[in-house]
Parts: structure tokens; sequence; C-alpha cells
């Protein structure tokens, strides 16, 4: 089988409803803790497919987590190989830093869930499985600049790069399209301080939200994974 390797930042922020569909394509799975594995002898750098996931850690942060210098090198490693790389939240922004983008506090918090805009080129895209009309999850407050040869993909009014494709082999989304309405109780403990202190936001709208939106995000998150698979495995 194939090796998915999915760099996970904490527990709660798994590939969650995405796993299924990297089975069905005949991945296995594996997860390397990126804050404590050793990432040089783990098989991030080797695998079929690399998943970087969310957290809630800013990427310029790396005085105080020293493991985002030797992780941001990994991906850039891989992205000048043309290894796969699909980046979500934390790891779209360390997909921007890898490619030499700034990355930093946008001064807002996005939280929940909401529609994206596509551009030309994200309608012509992967994202195209998703369209404009799927409410996707976006939970952070950073952004990042486009990366130079990148080409954008989507936006949304208080975000204006919320995807980008780099060449065939990497996509980043600044959104979450792999969370279950239940994976997400696990998310509303682990950041019940942000949503406490967020304003407009709170676990019951979450909650309600997710139990709207959360299945068909899932389920058009897996079109899109497939299709972007398609895209540099044909």
């Amino acid at each position: 089988m194939r090796l998915a390797c999915a760099l996970r930042h904490v527990a709660f922020e798994d590939l969650d409803g995405v796993e299924p569909v990297l089975a069905a394509r005949g991945f296995s799975v594996s997860y390397v803790e990126a804050a404590t594995d050793d990432l040089a002898a783990s098989p991030a750098a080797t695998a079929d497919l690399l998943i970087v996931l969310g957290g809630p850690i800013g990427v310029y942060e790396d005085e105080a987590y020293p493991f985002l210098g030797p992780e941001i090198s990994l991906i850039a490693r891989r992205l000048e190989r043309g290894r796969p790389v699909l980046g979500i939240c934390l790891g779209a922004q360390l997909m921007a830093r890898a490619l030499g983008a700034e990355v930093y506090p946008s001064g807002i918090k996005e939280i929940g869930f909401a529609l994206i805009a596509l551009s030309d080129a994200g309608a012509r895209s992967p994202l195209a499985a998703m369209g404009s009309a799927t409410p996707v999850l976006h939970w952070h407050g950073d952004t990042f600049d486009l990366p130079a040869g990148a080409v954008h993909l989507a936006r949304t009014a208080l975000t204006p790069n919320q995807a980008f494709a780099w060449q065939r082999h990497g996509l980043a989304l600044q959104f979450h399209v792999e969370t279950t309405a239940r994976g997400l109780e696990r998310w509303f403990v682990g950041h019940t301080l942000e949503i406490a202190t967020t304003p407009g936001v709170s676990v019951a709208g979450l909650r309600a939200d997710a139990a709207r939106f959360a299945a068909p995000l899932v389920a058009a998150g897996g079109e899109v994974l497939g299709r972007w698979l398609d895209g540099f495995e044909s």
C-alpha cells in the first residue's frame, strides 16, 4: 500500500473525515507528531503523500516552538522534489513559509462555517468539486502572502489568500474540509479558551452549524482530495 503521512500538531486535529477517502484509494495512514517525533527519522520525508494538519500556534513562533524550523525545511524539500504535500490551516501557512512567503497575524479571528469565493483558477482546480456554495470551516487568526509562483485559488472577504496550488503536487487550504460533526466535539474542548474569547462565537452556535454543514463539507472535501490526487497521479 502507498503511505499517507499526516504531520499532526495537536491530537484532536487529525484526518477525521478524509481518512476513509485515503483508505479507499489504497493509502495506509501514519501519524507523525510534529512537536515530539524525530522528523528526520520519520516517514514524513519519504511518504507517498504528506498532509500537514492544523494547530493553534503561529508559523513565526519558532523560538517558542523550535520544531517549526525542521518542519518547514522538510516541507520545502518535498515541494522542491515534486513530492505531494497537502496543507490544511496551519499546514497551509507552513507551506507558504516553506515557499518563501510571509505568515503573520491578520488582526481578526475567522472562526466558523462560511463560504469561500473561488478565483478563475480555483474554478478549474480540484476545489471546483466544492464550488462556492459549500460552507467550509474557518478556524484561524493568521494569514499569509501568496508565494511567488503559486496559483491563487480562493478568498473570503476577511482573508484574501484562502487557498493556493503549487505546481501539480502542492495544495494549501487555509480552511478545513476534513472535520466531521463528531470530530468537532473534541475541538470544542481543545479550543475552549479561544471560543470563549472570540466575540460572536460559541460552542452552541458552532455545534448547530456543524449539524447542518459538516457532512456536506466532508463529502465535498473528499471529492476535492480525490480530484487533486488524480491530478498528479495521472
